[in-house]
């Protein structure tokens, strides 16, 4: 019986992990400042905002959308295959099932014969969910001390120290765990988020790159890359991956706001303007792509659809200090016409 729940356990630990819900970035990168004038359209910070629509992973509740990272058991399967000869042996499912994992209790675990590594682990990943990552770091020591090959683990520390602001262990440990674990597009996508947060824009690019040969359709990927080519200039490389992304997911606001911003920076306003729009039409209170919008009416000189849609932007968010700049610029060459 002992080792039939042990068999339980570790086949939905070791099999759940590659099955990730919407997991980005593992999103997307903390974004910099707002533009505060007409030049630019202050395109990244949609990032906050494709967050929210897309990160939908457990493993993620109570944590900050600016730094979200995928992590702990990922369940893909239900446990009725595995557990339905339990109740028949009068094991309660309910208290032995590993999606409750956050409730074992570390010594009945031992006593059950499970290596330390493991529990160590397991309680990790509890305090990770938790915000703790003081504590869930000092486990994953422990059980990378025990086990120094698990990719998982290291990939859960990873995890952790970006948590905490240590870019550089972070980058050691997904790599330590690429090299375990080559074929993993995860790990990739993430080391490229943690590149991309730190400047190292080729770097990041040629992670996401490499995500995406193991992962066609990666769609967190390209919603990286994008956003990574946009900040290196390269505009049109964004356009092809927002067009990519927008076909596997036609509801994302943030790649039309993305890739309307990338139009705008090749100077096509009416593309712009139409991407934008179809943003704002998902989103209607999209303030980053009002603003987006009027900044393209400027461009063309239609200054009253621009003063509108600033207005508009100011009203649903009234901290939007762009917006505001944006508009004195539109009403200064009113008063001059």
């Amino acid at each position: 019986m002992r080792l039939l729940l042990l068999l339980i356990i570790a086949l939905t630990v070791f099999g759940c992990r590659e099955k990730i819900d919407q997991e980005s970035p593992l999103q997307t990168v903390p974004s910099p400042s707002e533009e505060t004038i007409l030049s630019g359209t202050g395109e990244e910070a949609a990032l906050l905002a494709a967050q929210n629509a897309q990160e939908k992973s457990p493993a993620t509740d109570g944590v900050p959308d600016t730094q979200k990272i995928v992590t702990g058991v990922q369940v893909s399967r239900s446990l009725s295959e595995l557990s339905a000869l339990m109740p028949k042996l009068g094991v309660s499912i309910a208290e032995i099932n590993p999606v409750n994992y956050e409730k074992a209790d570390p010594a009945i675990l031992r006593e059950m014969g499970m290596e330390q590594y493991l529990i160590s682990f397991f309680t990790a990943e509890r305090w990770y969910r938790e915000g703790n990552y003081r504590n869930a770091l000092a486990e994953y020591n422990r059980s990378i001390a025990l086990k120094p090959d698990n990719a998982d683990v290291l990939e859960g520390r990873g995890n952790a120290w970006l948590k905490t602001g240590d870019t550089g262990r972070a980058i050691e440990d997904y790599t330590r765990a690429i090299n375990l674990k080559t074929n993993r597009a995860e790990l990739y996508n993430y080391r490229g988020f943690v590149y991309a947060g730190r400047g190292e824009t080729e770097k990041a690019i040629a992670d996401f790159t490499q995500a995406l040969r193991l992962k066609p359709g990666y769609a967190d990927v390209l919603a990286n890359r994008s956003r990574a080519y946009y900040q290196s200039g390269d505009y049109g490389k964004a356009i092809d991956d927002c067009t990519l992304l927008i076909a596997l997911e036609p509801e994302n606001f943030a790649a039309w706001n993305r890739r309307g911003s990338s139009w705008y920076a090749q100077h096509d306003d009416n593309r712009a303007i139409a991407d934008f729009s179809k943003a704002i039409t998902i989103k209607p209170d999209f303030a980053l792509a009002l603003h987006n919008r009027g900044n393209a009416w400027h461009s063309k000189g239609d200054f009253a659809q621009a003063l509108a849609d600033l207005n508009k932007a100011i009203t649903v968010d009234p901290g939007f200090t762009a917006a505001y700049a944006s508009r004195d610029t539109v009403l200064r060459l009113l008063d001059n016409d």
